[in-house]
Formats: C-alpha cells, sequence, structure tokens
C-alpha cells in the first residue's frame, strides 16, 4: 500500500531539519518539532522531518516525516475531541498545527496494554512493580495485560525521563490531586479509543505516551496522539501464534530504528559514535510511517512537496493569518 516513488534525490535532499521564520521569536527546539509564540495564546507548531532514538537527533532526517506525522496526529486528535478538550485550533499546512499555549502538566502519561519495551526489560529484571503498579508473575514478554496500566514519567528536559508512581505524584504536589484524577480518565478513555480504531484496522494499539497541560484551567491534550513517535503498533494477524511461540512480534512503531543503531553499536551510550543513516534506510524508514498512516486512516498519504528556500516565507505567511 506504500509508496516509495514521491521520493527522489531531491525529497531525501530537501528535508525539513530546521525553520527560521523572521518576524517571531526563536522557537522551542524539541526532537522533532519547532515550536514558535504567535502571541495571542497561539502557538504555531511546524513538525520537521527530524527523527530521534535514544534521546539522540539523527544525523539524517526522513522525507515527509513530519506531514506524516503532523496529519497523523490531527486526524487522531480529531477522533477524541468528544473526549478530551485538545490544543488544536487548526491545521493549515500538512506540516503545521495551531494551537492552544497550555501550561504544560510535566508528566508523560504512558499507558502500557502489553508488557513490552521498557516494562519488559523492568519485568525481565525481576520487578514485579513498575511505577507503583503491581504486575503479575508468570508473564511472558508482549503478552497483554488483564487491563491496561498506568505508568507514568517526568518530563524531563533534558536526557531520559524518569519512571514516577501515581502516589509520587501526589505526595510531591506536581499535580493537584482533582486534575490528576481528570487527567488518568481521560488517558484510559483516550487510550480506549486508540484500541477501537485500531483493532478495525487489523492492528493492536500496545503503548502510548500522552501529554496534558491547563488552557484557562481546562485540562487539555498537547502534544501528539497516538502517531509512531509515541505509540507503539503490534499487527493483530499472527499475535496469539508469535507469542506462543515466544517469537518477536511483527510491529509498527520506531523500535526499527533502535533496532537498526543498535545493530551499529549506538545505544546512545558515552563514547559511541552516531552512525549515519544510508538513503535506503531512511527511505524505508518513511515506507513504515507511511504504512501506519494509511492503515489508521484508510486514506493514501500524498505529500506535499517542500522548497526549503521558500518554506520560512510560507510560514511566515501562516503564521501573520493568526
Amino acid at each position: 500500500m506504500t509508496n516509495s516513488s514521491y521520493i527522489n534525490s531531491k525529497a531525501l535532499r530537501n528535508c525539513i531539519t530546521q525553520t527560521d521564520v523572521q518576524g517571531y521569536p526563536d522557537p522551542y527546539r524539541g526532537k522533532v518539532r519547532d515550536v514558535y509564540d504567535l502571541g495571542n495564546d497561539k502557538l504555531g507548531i511546524v513538525a520537521s522531518d527530524r527523527i530521534s532514538a535514544f534521546d539522540h537527533i539523527m544525523k539524517q532526517a526522513i522525507p515527509y516525516k513530519g506531514q506524516i506525522l503532523n496529519s497523523l496526529a490531527a486526524f487522531a486528535f480529531d477522533k477524541v475531541d468528544d473526549l478530551v478538550a485538545t490544543h488544536v485550533i487548526d491545521v493549515p499546512h500538512p506540516n503545521v498545527t495551531i494551537a492552544k499555549k497550555c501550561e504544560p502538566i510535566p508528566i508523560e502519561v504512558v499507558i502500557r496494554a502489553c508488557l513490552t519495551g521498557h516494562a519488559a526489560r523492568v519485568y525481565k529484571s525481576g520487578k514485579r512493580t513498575l511505577c507503583g503498579v503491581e504486575l503479575p508473575d508468570g508473564m511472558v514478554e508482549n503478552q497483554q495485560f488483564e487491563e491496561p496500566i498506568l505508568t507514568p514519567a517526568t518530563k524531563a528536559e533534558e536526557g531520559h525521563d524518569e519512571d514516577i508512581s501515581e502516589k509520587e505524584i501526589l505526595e510531591q504536589g506536581i499535580v493537584d490531586k482533582d486534575i490528576w484524577q481528570e487527567i488518568r480518565e481521560k488517558a484510559f478513555k483516550i487510550f480506549e479509543r486508540g484500541q477501537q480504531i485500531a483493532n478495525k484496522q487489523g492492528l493492536i494499539l500496545v503503548d502510548t505516551k500522552y501529554e496534558f497541560g491547563l488552557y484557562n484551567g481546562e485540562v487539555t491534550l498537547i502534544d501528539e496522539v497516538h502517531t509512531a513517535d509515541s505509540s507503539r503498533y503490534f499487527y493483530a494477524g499472527g499475535y496469539d501464534e508469535r507469542l506462543q511461540k515466544g517469537e518477536p512480534q511483527k510491529q509498527l512503531s520506531k523500535e526499527f530504528l533502535r533496532e537498526w543503531l543498535m545493530d551499529h553499536n549506538f545505544q546512545g551510550k558515552k563514547g559511541q559514535t552516531l552512525p549515519d543513516l544510508p538513503n535506503e534506510f531512511r527511505i524505508k524508514v518513511y515506507n513504515r510511517y507511511t504504512e501506519l498512516f494509511e492503515k489508521l486512516t484508510g486514506k493514501p498519504f500524498e505529500p506535499t512537496p517542500i522548497d526549503m528556500d521558500s518554506f520560512n516565507n510560507e510560514l511566515k505567511e501562516i503564521f501573520d493569518r493568526y
């Protein structure tokens, strides 16, 4: 279903790695997004083509990744806006979201349906408690929990996020008790909606992270939702057979990038050298992101060509409208 015909030498060269919009304050540059303060409690969020793993931004970007990410997030925000207020005001360009300027809550709300990734590593180490949640004995990697679990993490400005329990969040006064209760209730409902959408398309939403903020005191969903950067998906077909055989699950997520990096001796550790991403691999990454977009939305992904020589001017014209 995915189509690499859009990826040519120009697309590989013409990725959005950094933006600089004249007339606006320098943006906050996250690992993927450049966030501009537009005034009037509005943000201009530009999804770049940068990709990160092990807390490092890769030296090469992925063609059209920002468009896929931003468009899939817009689709997912729209699917949950009856459950929670979202920060989305408008999506005037495939790379751009105009959003409400919220007061961020410094907790990553991580929901897990399966014993996978970080949870599986903790479990293999012999521990049976994760973020204050008791894990049953006798589980195997990638097995589904009886019910999804909430395993929060502190949102670090730099470096790795740290696990934290709900009890610690409240004891340390990081989030007001009533606000936290509302966040956890909404998070589980959003996750259930994401599972329903995934299941209809032959996928399992394995785990995800949500970020929330307050806008005029209202709990509001921010950042991104149910994308390949924030979520892990398994293919539903063959899941049970692979689980019984102890085989790795077939998945759509950024995990394959981490695996490629580990195969090339990089895990973000001191003294390790970040490898270059070959063009063939960059195209594979594009195909993975495209496949997830098309599976979840049921629509083909058709990129909008970008000319980096004029893109900053285009962004200024967009921002000026708001």
